[in-house]
């Protein structure tokens, strides 16, 4: 009985040491910030601000790119209507700073890697997606302690809260974890992460880039244009869709209005 009784006790005692750890590690994150106004989403009206766009693609090509790709943006989606407004001519300029992956050709005389072992690459045309920074996913988590980056493309879709959600995430770094809490090894503490214990290191810091238009670069100001240039990957047409929008209801109200007419018309006196 004794023997027992010590079991069972030995037994609650480890589960209330676990659930204990289980505290002081994980806490739910807080809801995203909203003190920010986004352009973009005004009801009708919504529009990006092309100087953030080409701020926040700055950002991401001198910061976020080192880890995170952008596989679903091409280089000519830069130069496009609704896009940050690049000319087709700088469009090309970015493209050639970048190394993309050739396929054997007689340039290369049908060869994926040179006589080092490194992959053949080429110059970027304005036709290519942007290159991932890894060329596996084995690469990618061996390069960051086991976790794999996210690709970008929709990552302001795929997390509620859009862009508030990222936003926040990009400036809850450096934040005092409460008393008690345990920020795991090769994690970093942010409030608005699920769990508060995150993989990803603080990405910005202030002076992290240096806009040519003189624009503020501490933390705040980089992440909001980032985030700005984010969602306009996740939602290219997004400009086209709400300009559509409001054509379509306009014609509606005037549909209906002579709809309307048309009926007095033609039963007025009938009854």
């Amino acid at each position: 009985m004794r023997i027992t009784l010590g079991v069972t006790l030995a037994a609650f005692l480890g589960l209330a040491s676990a659930a204990a750890a289980d505290t002081v590690s994980t806490l739910p994150a807080q809801p995203p910030r909203t003190d920010v106004h986004w352009s973009f989403e005004d009801t009708f009206f919504g529009h990006y601000d092309r100087a953030q766009l080409q701020r926040g693609f700055q950002v991401y090509k001198e910061v976020c790119s080192a880890c995170h790709s952008l596989n679903r943006i091409a280089f000519h989606n830069l130069s496009e209507p609704g896009g940050p407004g690049f000319t087709e001519a700088q469009a090309k300029a970015i493209a050639a700073g970048y190394k993309i992956p050739d396929d054997p050709n007689d340039t290369n005389k049908g060869q994926l890697f040179d006589s080092s072992g490194t992959r053949v690459t080429r110059a970027g045309t304005i036709a290519d997606h942007f290159p991932a920074p890894f060329p596996n996913e084995f690469a990618a988590r061996a390069a960051n302690n086991g976790a794999l980056p996210p690709d970008l493309s929709l990552i302001v879709k795929a997390r509620a809260g859009g862009p508030n959600y990222v936003f926040s995430i990009l400036t809850g770094f450096h934040k005092t974890p409460p008393a008690n809490f345990k920020v795991l090894a090769n994690k970093y503490y942010n409030p608005y992460f699920d769990g508060r214990n995150i993989s990803m290191p603080p990405p910005l810091a202030d002076g992290s880039v240096t806009f040519a238009d003189g624009s503020p670069n501490d933390v705040e100001h980089e992440a909001e244009d980032v985030v700005a240039f984010l969602t306009w990957a996740s939602e290219t047409k997004m400009e086209e869709r709400k300009q559509l929008g409001f054509a379509v209801i306009i014609f509606l109200l005037v549909l209906s209005g002579l709809l309307y007419l048309s009926y007095r018309r033609i039963w007025h006196g009938q009854h």
